[in-house]
């Protein structure tokens, strides 16, 4: 009754936020429609933090109450239903069934880990470079780090007698930080490694007019998102160091976790020359002109012929019906704030009071910001829904080049989920495993965020120099 009565109470805090937006006095150079779609759209947002009900559900009456009161056109409210995005992100989920399903992404990391999993230092090594090397094909962090590497971890720490509580820092709280960092990187090297980049993807087309490909994308993320991924794990181990420093055990349980898995299977050889023509077919897309979306598609489609997945899977994959549901409905809402030029008022607004702030500054201050607000923010979906299209905005507007800010802000929503605890899915999974506390969480994400700050924002913008995106 309880759980009953705070749902309810949220429910109403943000239909409250809703009609107080509502009647406020709309500003010069906005046009009531736009100002009330942005009542519903904050409103959503408040939804979006406080999950009165899950997100779907929140964006179902969003997306109705727009149009039932007359907003938008029922075609206008559900316009985004159809975006290559959506189907994109969708199509990635399914792809990422087939990964699950035959094991090949567990595979991976036990091979990996059958090789070089000597120590605990090559241990962590070896499974942030498995979770890089399915990231592309698995869109949900929280599927893939929270499905597959974490059972992995928990395993290997069992191996060790790690577990939490005073044996904790054998080896278990090390591994925990190490995958759960290092995912934050692979999250951000491709457009389909986390569902979040592709609202970015669709923002920076809708509100300052960019077309990024899944190819550009990894092309400008790869050098300094391979540098984290060298650098994250060594850091972790001195700053955070693990008690045992040998662990030949953990190559004893890879093999034997192999062995209980058998011979590679036709489905797993199958999923695997469709996993290497897919990221090869996105990363020449600017070249033959094939759609990120259609390559994922037919990937989806080969899959189901060749029984990697059947259609049974494709109903049971409820995080990608789940994700058509609020992603378009969020990204219908704010397509059509963008039409209706409301962004463009607020930076507009904000441009007036920062003349003369060199663009360089501007973007900086208003990256850290954008960053440290996720303090804020129980999902990281919320954070960048309510937070991307403004400052993207508001760089832009201030002088910042379009593609840099577009990419900076983009790469940012990843690397800050690991300040909190409750920043994204597998934060909150990794953190309840109990190996440890918040206080050192928290403590020990700022500084890996702040190194993360230095090789982005060095390698980061060196590279972006040579791309000439400045």
């Amino acid at each position: 009754m309880k759980n009953k009565k705070n749902k309810w109470i949220k429910l109403c805090v943000c239909i409250v936020v809703g009609l107080i937006i509502w009647n406020l006095p709309i500003p010069a150079h906005v046009i009531p429609k736009a100002w009330h779609l942005l009542a519903i759209f904050v409103a959503t947002i408040i939804g979006f933090i406080l999950q009165p009900f899950p997100i779907g559900v929140v964006t179902f009456i969003a997306v109705t109450l727009s149009s039932l009161l007359g907003i938008l056109k029922p075609a206008d409210a559900l316009s985004s239903f159809s975006n290559t995005t959506v189907w994109l992100i969708i199509s990635a989920f399914l792809f990422s069934r087939g990964f699950i399903k035959t094991g090949l992404g567990k595979r991976v990391a036990y091979m990996l880990m059958s090789k070089f999993g000597d120590s605990s230092l090559k241990l962590g090594y070896t499974l942030a470079i498995s979770d890089l090397i399915i990231s592309p094909c698995i869109p949900s962090n929280t599927a893939r780090a929270g499905g597959i590497m974490f059972p992995i971890v928990c395993s290997l720490a069992d191996v060790f007698k790690s577990k939490p509580g005073p044996t904790a820092k054998k080896i278990g709280a090390y591994l925990i930080q190490t995958v759960y960092q290092s995912d934050l990187s692979a999250s951000a090297m491709t457009i389909t490694a986390m569902s979040g980049n592709v609202l970015i993807v669709n923002f920076a087309a809708t509100v300052i007019g960019l077309k990024l490909t899944w190819g550009m994308w990894a092309l400008t993320a790869i050098v300094p998102a391979l540098i984290s991924t060298i650098i994250i794990p060594y850091f972790l181990y001195k700053y955070f160091p693990p008690e045992i420093k040998k662990t030949p055990e953990s190559k004893e349980m890879a093999l034997k976790e192999l062995k209980s898995m058998g011979s590679i299977t036709f489905q797993e050889k199958t999923l695997l020359v469709i996993f290497l023509v897919s990221i090869l077919s996105w990363a020449t897309s600017q070249f033959t002109n094939l759609d990120s979306t259609i390559i994922a598609m037919a990937a989806v489609s080969i899959m189901l012929l060749s029984n990697v997945i059947n259609w049974s899977d494709l109903l049971s994959e409820k995080n990608a019906w789940d994700a058509m549901i609020w992603m378009g409905g969020i990204l219908g809402l704010a397509n059509n704030l963008s039409n209706l030029k409301i962004f463009n008022v607020f930076a507009q607004a904000v441009k007036s009071r920062i003349v003369g702030v060199p663009w360089v500054l501007a973007l900086i201050i208003l990256l850290l910001i954008y960053a440290f607000s996720t303090y804020a923010f129980a999902s990281g979906i919320a954070h960048i829904v309510a937070m991307y299209p403004v400052f993207l905005s508001v760089a832009v507007a201030s002088g910042a080049p379009p593609y840099l800010a577009a990419f900076a802000f983009g790469f940012a929503s990843a690397l800050y989920q690991g300040l909190t605890h409750y920043a994204s899915g597998p934060s909150a999974i990794f953190f309840s495993a109990g190996y440890i506390e918040q206080k050192t969480w928290w403590r020990v994400g700022l500084v890996v965020f702040l190194v993360n700050i230095v090789i982005w924002g060095v390698s980061g913008v060196m590279w972006w120099k040579v791309l000439g995106l400045w």
